[in-house]
This record gives C-alpha cells, structure tokens and sequence, in this order.
C-alpha cells in the first residue's frame, strides 16, 4: 500500500503540516512529488499537493482516507515547481502555503477573454443567393452581413456588431442555418511595447564571442552548469545572453531572463524583443493581474520561449526549461522582503539542478557571494574587460566636500560640479545626477574630519532617532546625539536627509535656461511614467535628469558625457554589514552611465569620506581590489559569504508581547548553542524602523561559520514555535544567509 503526505490548501498555522491519504490503485502511475489532488477533509473536499510517499501508515490504517482525485490539467512542469517549493519552504523558512503561493502565484485563473470573429461557411455565390433571399424578406441585417462576408469572408465580431450594427441574435441565426460560423479563440492581455529607442544589431567582439562558445560548446556535458559573467558596465553582456539564449531556442529550450525591476528598461526589452519577436514576454510590477496571468498561461502552453521580468518571473511554467539568466545579479531585489524570505539566486540555482539547465549569472560588480563561489570552484567565471563598440570608461573625479566650497546644509551640488553640468550644457551634451539615497537611514556626519558617528559595538552607522538618540540597529547601543564630534571636537555635526525635490529646485535655481526632469518613484507612478520620462531624455527635450538608483541601471544615452553623484555617503553609511558592498557597485555602476558611445565621460563623486576603499576602489572601477579588501572584513567579522548568518524577524502589535517572544527565542538559542563556541548570538534589538503602521518589529542575529547549525536553529525554532500558544500572534520570518 503506497501513502502520500499531502498539504492542504487552507491557510491556518495549525494546519501548516502533511497530511497522510490512502492512494488508490487506479491513480497510482498519475502522482508525483508537488501533484495538485482534491482530498476530503472534515465534511468537504478540498485542494491540496502532494510533497512526499511512504510505504508505512502513521496511524491506524484503516482511518486513513483516499485521494479523490488527480488535478490532470496540472503539467509536469507546475508538479516540479510545488516541489521547488517544498524545498524553498525547507530552506528558508516559512508555511508550505506559504512557499506554494510564492511559486504557485496563479491560484486563481482570471477569466481568458475572448476574440470573437464571423466567417461565412458558405462559397460567395451562395452567400449571395442568400442575401437576396433576405432582401425579399426584408430582413436587412442579415442582407447587410451575407454581403459584406461575400466581399471578405472573415470579421471581427466588433466591425459585424458594431459597424454593420448587426445584433448578435442575428448572427446566431445565420449561423444556425449554416450560412456562417462563430469562432473565437483566447485573446491575451499581451502589454505593447512602443518603440521608443532604437536597437542596433552588433558583431560581437572576440571576448563576447569567446564566452558564447565556451558555454555552447558545455551544452550537452554540462546541462545545469553554473556561471558568472563579470564585465564592465557597456561591455555588452545583454548580447552575450541574447546569442546563449538563441542557442537554446535553437534547441527547443526555453529561458528566463531576471532584471531588477528597476533596470527592467525599454532600451533593454527592445533588444530581446528585435530578436524573438512575440516569442518573448515580459512581467513587472505595473502589469494587471490579467496581463500577468495570460503571460503565464501562454508560457505553460509553450507560446512563448523567453520570459523577463523581475524576481517572480523565475516561477514561469516552461516545460523544457534550458536557461536561466540572472542579469545584475547583485541587487537586492533579488531577495524577497516577505516570507518566504528567499533569494533568487539561490533557487535559481535549485531550480536548474532540478531541470537541467544552466544558470548564468551577470554583473559589473558582482555580489560577494558570487566571486566568492567563483573562487571555490562552484561556477565557472568569465570576463568583459573592454566596452563594446570601442567606447572608453569615463574618467573619475573624487570630489572631498570637507573642503570643498559652496557646500552647506542649504546645498548639495559644489562648486566643481556647478563649473562640470556647466561646462556639459555649454556643449549641448546631457548631464545625469545621481543622489545616492539606497537603503537610507538618517545618520549624522563631522563636517570638518567626515567622520560618521559609528557603534562602539559593531562597525555601522548609529541611526538617529528623533532629535538627539543615536540607536545600533546590531547590537542595541543607544546614547545621546554629542554637542561636538568625538574624532576632531568640531561642532559641525550634520544629520543626512536629502531628496531629489530639494535637487531639482537647486538645479533650476543655477540652470535656469536648462529643461530638466526628475525621475523617482513620485514622478514613475504611473504604468508608463518611466518610459514617459527615458523618452523625453533620450529624444532631447531635457538636459538634465535627476534621480534616485532607477536612472543608473541599464540606460543608454549617448550624449550623455557627465555623472555627478551626489552624497556618496548616504548608502555608504547605512547600519548594514553590506554597506560597503552596495556604495562600490552603485558607484560603479552609476559611473557607468557616462560616455558609452564616441563623446568621452567624465564623473564627479561629491563624498565627505574621499578615503573610503568602496569610494577610491568604484573611481578606480577596480573590483578585484575592492574584492580582497572587503572579504577580509567579513572573514575577520564572520559576516556571508565567509561565515553564516540567521536573521529572526519580529513583528506584533503588542508590544510587551512581541518583547516576550523575542526573549523567549533567544533563551531557546542560548540553550541550543551552549556548546557551539563559534556561533554568536546578537539581539533581540528593534529593527531599523521599529514601528510600521501600529506594527512593532524586533530582530535577533546569529553567526556561526557552520551553516549546518543554523540550519538546525531554524528548525528548532519553528518546532518550539509552532508548539507554544504564545507564538500565535506573533508573525515570526527567517532570513537565512
């Protein structure tokens, strides 16, 4: 006898476990891990998914109920994503329910709309024949139709209905006759794209064409092969991924290509879009629920060969799965804020072990993570060391605001950075200024020395809290904000808050002849707000653009020659052990921006910390350096990639109770690690916004450079948490590094 353990699709906590059903002789060779079946439970009959079989009963056999029935609209591929999610859910964290609507996100079908259409059934002359016998019967709509579908034998059922105002009953009638049929077939809700940029095809350079080859030539020995891709920003790696992905096509596979939303630009798209054709689709965030559904659909009938989009798109239902291209693999976006906290690089890699298909991974500046698994071995590297088409790296100017006049609270652009947008304009050559908000947090700043204001404890910034609370979201340090700076003595202490608003004005008021235009989620709300934008700079109707990170990521503007970056210390700050990581590729890839065609770049860095090895290394574009420098802080501090990291979030709102369960976990910790020396346990502390909405959030951290052991933390504590009554209004996530 052969039992299935089967998840319920019903969402309370105390059901968040496997079930265990009888499965019938009859639907034996039909089942398989992640198959959706119908069960009873209680008095009803519900959805659920299979996760896994055993031979043996775990309770009395007889009381054990049969699956009623296999989902058999289920492909084999949505089978293979539930269990994807299994793993997810076993890796990271979180409910089953909740890792299956992750991967599963279309539970609910939106209705297919419908492109109608009226074809005659008959030959002309017999059309014709039949009009006149309406014609005698007066009966004048159907004359009106059988004449028109003589002249052409297919309408859309708009022209018929509307322009020849025949009503649809009419239709029916004829059709009922045999004179005419009605079809219809699916019309997806498919999003145009408008061509706003024009795409050049370009040879590919000997580098380029070195990389296609090398992982070509792996196809059949290496179907799962892993591999990085590092080359400097306009080094055309979206070409290297066009010409891989062709090769797949070639071969009857599909691929997935991730962007980070925000470098999810139509410059971008028009690449893919020149080369497939409508073989190839898209999702983002402002799509409907309808285009996002239909564009899944078409994918699960194998309409499509290629889907892009941002981090859900890794979930596309393909078949024949063949590649999977992570472009900008070192965003953050690729982590999900939610849980199942998970990161797209990692399942990504799960899922190409699962399907057999490669995952390549792409970026100027790769995440520490990926260099680091590149150095042992575990993916094949490649590099882009020149610009294609013969364009040069900008050169880079480190601008020092401690000494540099014209700056003040009141102001954020310099005096060298006033004379450079100047010196661009008088050219009638665009300029890009870049305010460096990432992940900001309000932090204060000498001005005399540059010197921020840092935790004894750990090495981040102290946030500022209200007026005069300095608080390390680490450890859970507070003191009071100092009259004078504790480094130099000077009472020039500035507190960091800065917005694109406040730039704009400034750049109208000292350029009021020049047409700018300020891109940031306020001015993109829209569903075409950044096209709207990208189009108007692109076709010159602005000199200046203004923005937050969305104007550094994937743009293209030729007459673009200047890059100014405003407070480079603002995400080189941030209480984050990545900080340092995230200021060098924003940096560099900002500065990437500058120059890409023949006009040479230029670009200034306004920064209180000129010295900063992540502000001397994106100058220099020297990530190697930058590489060696920062894995000897994490290896030293035992941060990922050197060493393991579990973060424990949170949130309720009741806020003696959230205090209690925090305590309570962290006892739980100490008990399992008294004997782990290598692990360290920081927390519970508040989270760097401690409050959202009524809503109080705390976190407590773990290291240890044993992955293992954090692995078995997780799952103690979700044990011990679903086994205490005082954890149920308390919503607990885990973040697993």
């Amino acid at each position: 006898m052969r039992f299935a353990d089967v998840i319920v699709d019903i969402s309370a906590h105390a059901l968040d476990r496997s079930f265990q059903y009888r499965v019938p002789e009859e639907l034996t060779g039909s089942c398989d891990v992640g198959t959706l079946v119908s069960v009873p439970f209680g008095k009803r009959t519900v959805t659920g998914y299979i996760v896994g079989f055993s031979d043996t009963p775990k309770i009395e056999e007889g009381k054990i109920r049969p699956l009623a029935r296999v989902d058999n609209e289920a492909t084999s591929e949505e089978s293979r994503l539930t269990g994807l999610a299994v793993w997810i859910r076993d890796r990271y964290g979180s409910t089953f329910l909740q890792a299956l609507h992750t991967v599963l996100p279309k539970k609910t079908k939106m209705k297919v709309r419908q492109q109608k259409r009226v074809t005659l059934a008959v030959s002309a002359d017999e059309a014709w024949r039949a009009a006149a016998v309406c014609r005698v019967k007066k009966q004048k709509a159907r004359e009106r139709l059988l004449g028109a579908l003589s002249e052409e034998e297919t309408l859309p059922w708009e022209v018929v209905t509307q322009k020849l105002n025949v009503t649809p009953s009419v239709v029916r009638a004829l059709a009922q006759k045999g004179l005419v049929r009605i079809e219809s077939e699916d019309a997806y809700r498919t999003p145009k794209l408008p061509e706003a940029f024009s795409h050049k095809g370009i040879t590919l350079n000997a580098e380029q064409e070195k990389i296609v080859r090398a992982i070509c030539s792996s196809w059949e020995e290496e179907p799962a092969g892993r591999y990085l891709i590092r080359g400097v920003t306009g080094s055309g790696k979206t070409e290297v991924y066009i010409e891989l992905i062709a090769f797949a096509v070639e071969h009857g596979q599909q691929a997935i290509v991730l962007i980070p939303e925000i470098a999810l630009t139509y410059q971008t798209l028009m690449r893919f879009y020149h080369r497939f054709g409508d073989r190839v689709s898209i999702i983002h965030s402002k799509m409907s629920a309808g285009e996002r559904s239909d564009q899944f659909e078409r994918a699960r009938r194998g309409e499509i060969d290629v889907m892009i989009g941002p981090r859900s798109a890794l979930f596309t239902p393909f078949e024949h799965l063949g590649m999977i291209v992570i472009d900008e693999e070192h965003e953050e976006s690729y982590r999900s804020g939610q849980a199942p906290r998970y990161h797209a690089r990692e399942v990504a890699f799960r899922r190409g072990e699962m399907e057999k298909a490669k995952v390549v991974l792409g970026s100027a500046t790769p995440s520490l993570e990926a260099s680091y698994a590149a150095e042992r071995g575990l993916l094949k590297e490649f590099r882009l060391t020149q610009r294609a088409g013969g364009s040069v790296l900008p050169g880079v100017e480190v601008v020092d605001l401690r000494r540099e006049k014209g700056v003040s609270d009141r102001t954020m652009i310099g005096r060298r950075l006033r004379e450079a947008i100047q010196e661009t304009l008088s050219r009638h050559e665009q300029a890009m200024l870049f305010l460096n908000r990432r992940g900001v947090a309000s932090f204060v700043t000498c001005r005399t020395c540059g010197d921020v204001l840092k935790c004894p404890h750990c090495d981040v910034a102290l946030t500022l809290h209200g007026r005069d609370r300095l608080v390390c979201h680490y450890c859970g340090y507070q003191t009071s904000l100092p009259d004078t700076c504790p480094s130099c003595g000077s009472p020039f202490l500035r507190t960091f808050k800065a917005g694109t608003e406040q730039i704009e004005r400034e750049v109208r008021q000292l350029f009021p002849s020049a047409a700018v235009l300020r891109m940031d989620k306020d001015t993109t709300s829209g569903k075409d707000g950044q096209l709207e934008i990208l189009s108007k700079f692109a076709s010159h109707e602005a000199d200046i653009l203004i923005g937050t990170q969305m104007i550094v990521k994937g743009h293209d503007f030729p007459d673009v020659t200047l890059m100014g970056i405003l407070a480079a210390d603002l995400s080189l700050n941030v209480p984050d052990f990545r900080a340092a990581e995230r200021t060098f590729q924003l940096l560099t890839q900002a500065a990437g921006r500058a120059g890409r065609a023949e006009k040479p770049g230029r670009v200034l860095i306004q920064t209180y910390q000129p010295d900063h090895y992540a502000i001397q290394c994106a100058a220099r574009q020297d990530y190697d350096s930058f590489y060696r420098r920062e894995m000897h802080y994490r290896m030293l501090s035992g941060y990922p990639p050197a060493g393991g990291l579990l973060q424990v979030h949170l949130s309720c709102t009741d806020k003696e109770q959230l205090e209690a369960a925090a305590a309570h976990l962290r006892g739980l910790l100490d008990r399992i690690l008294s004997n782990v020396t290598t692990a360290v346990v920081l927390g519970p502390s508040d989270e760097a916004v401690g409050k959202i909405a009524d809503v109080y959030h705390m976190a407590i951290y773990l290291k240890c450079p044993d992955r293992r052991v954090l692995r078995v933390s997780k799952d103690r504590m979700e044990r011990y948490i679903g086994a205490n009554e005082g954890f149920r209004t308390v919503d607990i996530q885990f973040d697993a590094d």
